[in-house]
Parts: structure tokens; C-alpha cells; sequence
């Protein structure tokens, strides 16, 4: 029997390095966006802190960029990472670690939609997701549920109203796959059962779907802490219509706004 092999962790010197995030360096109040063509115009971290207040770039990785500052007195900590869940579950695992306390952490960003009712532009506020992806089946089985914090949705669903900003409250499905698993084909390349997926998800009550969203809302659970997600809808399969940024001034505005009203209590 050989001793148990431990990995080290990613730190040095009170630094987390794949973020280059330290205590103190981190507000409770957490934004994590993806680097989104269909959604920025810049690097979305950069983008999200023009909104903030007595801003300051706390690290720049290359693979990850976070700024801290303060929306309406309200301390927020906002990073870009690449697409999906493996680079979402670093950012959140760090940026949670150096804030030291019980955190609250939104993903903003864009996504699609198969559904019915739901229009380019829209915001969908996620209360539950699908665990489509892979990264989450190593922290729980698939039985355990991706849940979003319900003070967390309240208070994104009041924000939401309160610019009358088109919304939606409902399930998203977070998958790896944006081709394939969302079904599209690739190259000509037509997955089996490509054809079925939009429908079938949006038969069932799914209203959109990203690739973020679901690891966002176990580890939120999981660890303690609390999660949510406010997405534009930037395409279509109902109408066929796709229109890059579509909704996500409303977002971002949404997510600010949300923890806002979070510290009012």
C-alpha cells in the first residue's frame, strides 16, 4: 500500500497563481463574465468596471484579468475568464478562497434560446440549470441539483423590473459543447440526435443555454456560498435571429443593481 499522493495547491506568498488574487484583494460581491465576442467589446472584466467606482486592476494573468471597485458604495470584484466550465471552476475556486468570507457570485454574459417567448435581448434569470457539463461531476453526482440562491434571484428579478428590462425567471442548460451540444452541426458533421436537442430542451422548460452557468450554482451550494446567473439572449433558434451584445447593458446593470439591493437586505 503506497501513501496517499497529495497534488500542492496553486498559491505562493498568500497569492492564488492561476488568478494572481491575494486576500484582501477580493470583495464578496464576485462578477465572472467569459471573454464573449457575441457579448463585449472588450475584454468583459475591463467592460463590467467601467461601471465601478474607485476601480483598480488587482491582477492580470493573461488568462485571467480582475478588477475591484464599488457600484453605489457597494464593494464588487469582477474577472474575465475563457469559455466554460473548467475555466469558470478556477476563477470561482480563487477568487471565493481570497475573499475570504461568504461570497455572492453572479455569472454575466450572453446566451441562446430554443424557446418560445423568449426574444433577442432578453435577460434570463436562472433559478435552476442543467448540469450539461462535465467539470461539476467531480464535486457531486449528477442527482445533486444546480440551484440558484433565491435571495439571489429575488433581488436580480426587483433589479430587472426596476429598469424594465425584459426578463425571464426559468431553467438554464449549461453544456461544454456550444456546436454539437447545442445542435448545431460542425463542418457538415451532424451529431446523432443533433435535430432533436433544441426541441427537446425547450419542451422540457429550458429557456437558454450557455456554458457557465451550471458550475456557478453547485459550487455556490456546495461550498457555502450563494449563486446566481443573469444572461442576455443574443440568438435564437425559434426566430433565427442573432445580434451580438444584444441585452447586455441590461445585464450588466441587472447584476450591479442586484447587489445593491443584497446589502440593503
Amino acid at each position: 500500500m503506497t501513501d496517499q499522493l497529495v497534488p500542492p495547491q496553486f498559491t505562493a506568498e498568500g497569492a492564488n497563481l492561476l488568478t494572481a488574487v491575494g486576500r484582501g484583494d477580493v470583495a464578496p460581491n464576485i462578477i465572472i463574465a467569459v471573454r464573449d465576442p457575441l457579448g463585449f467589446d472588450e475584454d468583459a472584466a475591463t467592460q463590467i468596471s467601467r461601471r465601478l467606482d474607485d476601480v483598480r486592476q488587482i491582477a492580470d494573468t493573461g488568462m485571467f484579468i480582475t478588477y475591484t471597485g464599488t457600484y453605489k458604495g457597494v464593494p464588487v470584484t469582477v474577472c474575465s475568464t475563457g469559455s466554460g466550465a473548467p475555466d469558470t471552476e478556477i476563477a470561482f475556486a480563487e477568487l471565493v478562497d481570497a475573499a475570504g468570507t461568504r461570497a455572492t457570485v453572479l455569472r454575466v454574459g450572453t446566451s441562446g434560446s430554443a424557446a418560445q417567448g423568449v426574444s433577442v435581448g432578453d435577460l434570463v434569470l436562472t433559478t435552476a440549470a442543467v448540469r450539461s457539463e462535465g467539470t461539476t461531476d467531480a464535486y457531486v453526482p449528477k442527482e445533486y441539483p444546480a440551484v440558484a440562491d433565491f435571495g439571489v434571484v429575488q433581488a436580480l428579478a426587483a433589479a430587472a423590473r426596476a429598469i424594465e428590462a425584459p426578463h425571464h425567471l426559468g431553467i438554464t442548460r449549461s453544456t461544454d459543447s456550444i456546436y454539437a451540444g447545442q445542435g448545431r452541426e460542425v463542418l457538415g458533421f451532424r451529431a446523432p440526435g443533433l435535430e432533436e436537442i433544441p426541441g427537446f430542451w425547450s419542451g422540457v422548460g429550458v429557456l437558454n443555454y450557455e456554458r457557465e452557468t451550471s458550475l456557478i450554482l453547485t459550487l455556490a451550494s456546495v461550498l457555502g456560498h450563494r449563486g446566481g446567473s443573469v444572461c442576455s439572449v443574443v440568438n435564437s433558434a425559434v426566430s433565427g435571429h442573432l445580434d451580438a451584445g444584444a441585452g447586455v447593458n441590461e445585464a450588466i446593470t441587472v447584476a450591479l443593481e442586484a447587489f445593491v439591493l443584497l446589502e440593503q437586505g
